[in-house]
């Protein structure tokens, strides 16, 4: 099981040139989860930075995956370890998501780097 974060669906919707990267995890919706903040974000980001409809095409797109709401065990996790590793709210939701499914983050967002059951790549 995988979670891409949203920096991760970013970088493949604009085709960056860490896209390639990312792709065979976010073509593979059956081992995807998608945590609902990260559906929160890239509905918000694709709204700023296209249109209403391109954003739900991509929230269209995160329904094929196993979409994970935020539950009491993932919130006191996430606030476990947002003090641990000194993360944002957002940050220590997403990776809660990935450690409460045995999975692994993909990221792009140096937050994350070093940590556990994680795996960064850095921006060129």
């Amino acid at each position: 099981m995988h979670v891409v974060d949203t920096c991760g669906w970013i970088e493949w919707l604009t085709d960056s040139a860490l896209a390639d990267n990312f792709a065979p995890f976010l073509t593979d919706s059956a081992n995807l989860i998608v945590p609902t903040l990260v559906q929160f974000e890239l509905y918000k980001w694709c709204l700023r930075e296209k249109d209403e409809v391109s954003a739900l095409d991509v929230i269209g797109l995160t329904e094929t995956c196993q979409v994970r709401p935020l539950d009491t065990r993932i919130a006191l996790s996430a606030a476990d370890i947002s003090v641990r590793y000194k993360l944002a709210m957002a940050d220590s939701v997403v990776y809660a998501s990935a450690l409460a499914a045995c999975g692994k983050l993909l990221t792009s967002d140096a937050h994350f780097e070093g940590l556990p059951n994680v795996q960064y790549w850095a921006k060129k």
